[in-house]
Formats: C-alpha cells, sequence, structure tokens
C-alpha cells in the first residue's frame, strides 16, 4: 500500500502510518530498528531497493530523507513536506516514508523526523553517498546510535578517511570497512594456523580503493609490520602476501569472486571470496549497534601513518618517478625522507 501527502507534517504521516497498518490487518509494529537513509533523488532507489533487503533480516521502519534544491529565493524560503508511506508488500518486512524537504526545511530535518522515530529502538543513520565530515556532529547523525557512511563514494577516498579519523565518535562504522570483513576472517584464520612471525605486508587492490587502505591500516596496527600498498587493475582488493622467512602466505582474489589461500607446506586451497552487494553489506552492520573498537584503531592508526608519510612519498617521486604509486604504513612509515643530493660546486662545473 502506498499513500501520498503533499505540504504535510510528521503527526499527520504518524496519523497514515497507524491507518495504513488497519486497513492490511497488522496494527502491531513488529519492528527492531529506525533506519534513516540521508540521500539525493539520484541514489534514492537504489538505496531504497537495499535496505528493503536488508530488512528482511532486520524489520525496520525506514525513514528516507531527500533535500530537494530549490531554484529561486523566494523557493528557498518556503517551507514544504511531502511524503510517501509505504507499507504491506511495497515496504519489504517493515514500514517505508520517502520524505521530501523543500525550502527552509532541508536546514531542520531532524525536526521532521524526531517524531517519526519507533519507541524505544535503535536509531541508525545511513549516508549512501555524500556523508558529512562529522558524522555525530550531524543533526541527523545525532540522533543515531549507530552511523554508517561509505568512503567508497567520495571523489578522495583518503581525504575522507583522514576526516573520519579526526571526527571519529563511537558508533560511527563505514560500508569500505564492511568489504573486507572476509579478508580479515580468511587472513586471521590463516594465521592461526601458521606458527610463523611475519615479517612485512604487500596489500594490493585498486587504486583510491579505501578498503586497501583499511585493511593495510589494520594488517599494520594488528601486526606492527611494515605493510605497503600496491595498486592493480582490482576488481577491489586483489591480493594480500603475509611475508615470513620461511615462506609466504598469499591471499589472492584475480576475478573478484574466488580466491587462491597458498600457505607453506600446504597445498593450495580455494575460497569463496565474492564481492558483497550493499544489502549484505547493510545488514553486517545492523547485527551490531555497539562501538566497533577495531575499526577505531585501525582508522586512527592507518590515518597517522599515511599523514606521516606523504612527504617523503612526494621527495621520492621527484628523483625518481614510477607509473606503479605505493603508500607504506607501519613502524618504517616515520623514517625520514633521504636527503637531496647536493649541487655541484661552481669548480667542478668549471671543469
Amino acid at each position: 500500500m502506498k499513500i501520498d501527502l503533499t505540504e504535510t507534517t510528521s503527526s499527520k504521516i504518524n496519523a497514515a502510518l497507524v491507518q495504513a497498518r488497519r486497513d492490511i490487518g497488522t496494527p502491531a509494529i513488529g519492528m527492531v530498528l529506525t533506519l534513516v537513509i540521508v540521500t539525493d533523488e539520484e541514489n534514492a532507489y537504489d538505496a531504497l531497493k537495499s535496505a528493503n533487503d536488508a530488512s528482511h533480516e532486520h524489520p525496520s521502519r525506514i525513514i528516507v530523507v531527500i533535500k530537494r534544491a530549490s531554484r529561486s529565493p523566494r523557493s528557498r524560503r518556503d517551507a514544504r513536506l511531502d511524503a510517501e508511506v509505504r507499507v504491506g508488500a511495497d515496504a519489504g518486512t517493515g514500514e517505508t516514508v520517502v520524505l521530501r524537504l523543500h525550502g527552509e526545511l532541508v536546514n531542520h530535518a531532524q525536526s521532521v523526523v524526531l517524531p517519526l522515530l519507533l519507541p524505544d529502538a535503535p536509531v541508525v543513520v545511513w549516508w549512501p553517498d555524500g556523508a558529512p565530515p562529522n558524522l555525530a556532529g550531524d543533526p541527523l547523525g545525532a540522533l543515531g546510535q549507530r552511523r554508517i557512511s561509505d568512503t567508497y563514494a567520495s571523489e578522495n577516498p583518503q581525504q575522507a578517511l583522514g576526516e573520519r579519523a579526526a571526527a571519529y565518535a563511537p558508533g560511527d562504522t563505514d560500508l569500505s570497512w564492511t568489504r573486507i570483513t572476509p579478508w580479515r576472517s580468511m587472513l586471521a584464520a590463516a594465521l592461526d594456523q601458521q606458527s610463523l612471525k611475519v615479517a612485512s605486508v604487500v596489500v594490493e587492490g585498486e587504486d583510491e580503493n579505501p578498503s586497501c587502505e583499511l585493511l593495510a591500516m589494520w594488517l599494520a596496527d594488528r601486526l606492527q609490520v611494515p605493510v605497503r600498498r600496491t595498486a592493480s587493475d582490482g576488481p577491489g582488493l586483489t591480493s594480500v602476501r603475509l611475508e615470513t622467512k620461511d615462506g609466504d602466505i598469499v591471499l589472492d582474489r584475480a576475478d573478484g569472486s574466488l580466491a587462491t589461500l597458498c600457505m607453506p607446506g600446504q597445498p593450495d586451497r580455494a575460497v569463496a571470496l565474492k564481492r558483497r552487494d550493499t544489502a549484505e553489506l547493510l545488514a553486517e552492520e545492523l547485527r551490531r549497534l555497539d562501538p566497533d573498537n577495531t575499526f577505531e584503531a585501525a582508522l586512527k592508526f592507518g590515518v597517522s601513518k599515511l599523514a606521516a608519510e606523504a612527504p617523503a612519498a612526494a621527495a621520492r617521486a621527484e628523483v625518481a618517478p614510477t607509473d606503479s604509486p605505493e603508500t607504506v604504513t607501519g613502524p618504517k612509515a616515520d623514517a625520514a625522507p633521504a636527503k637531496p643530493a647536493a649541487k655541484p660546486s661552481k669548480k667542478a662545473s668549471a671543469k
């Protein structure tokens, strides 16, 4: 069932939800959380589809907040709220409210969303794209116990990771981190089977892919060894090499679905490591609503090392340019850059 409301209010939307549940014969509320999606018209369809798919595992009230751009000064002054209420088969296993905010109301979205939250239920805020630098400081983000962004959708993922680290608050997370959960599980299991000390690590993947950066940060933080980041054609993460004196532990995924795990003294084995869609990633994040301390440690450790390495990388590029840029994290990342060669003296030039 779909109900369209124009120039409405939050109280009228709540009344429409109650009436719609009665009309379809389900007056009871069986939802476990409220998911607030902050997006635009271009990305609203895909985000809502992913949320509906994830609601089969986590029945929820989905509130989509779309801030409409005003074209004239007069329309920017006029505040208007249009809504679309969906229940039953049109809303997955819960309820959906699509809010379109116009004019001055765009700057006060939290006042519209607050009356629509489920009572005594957790609130999760998700930005599929265009997340603010400070998630917890955003008026809508402040409503949630859990705040989900996706730095993969940013124009500059490395800069976005730095902003996330600088403004991190308990409850913040990122889908780029969720994408590497199978990789982290597989690598941890491989190290549990081998009593080998890792000397260094190489992480290979697409350039400007924040998941690759986060995996490198996590390995550098947990293993306390140098981690080198190299670029490949993808898709996504393609390879991780843990270098030891007795041989390398390699997890290689060239096609984006099936990976090969190689360990010293053991035969190579094929492991399923497919790239997951957004609905699966979102469902994983909704399983836990407590702060992710591992994500916090990896994010803050990696960003500080990348920032320390930037001047050295620039100096090396001037001396010997290369077609495959690398980023190093870990203990060796704090090494001072090499001194530039001294200029020849005037006497030597005359000779």
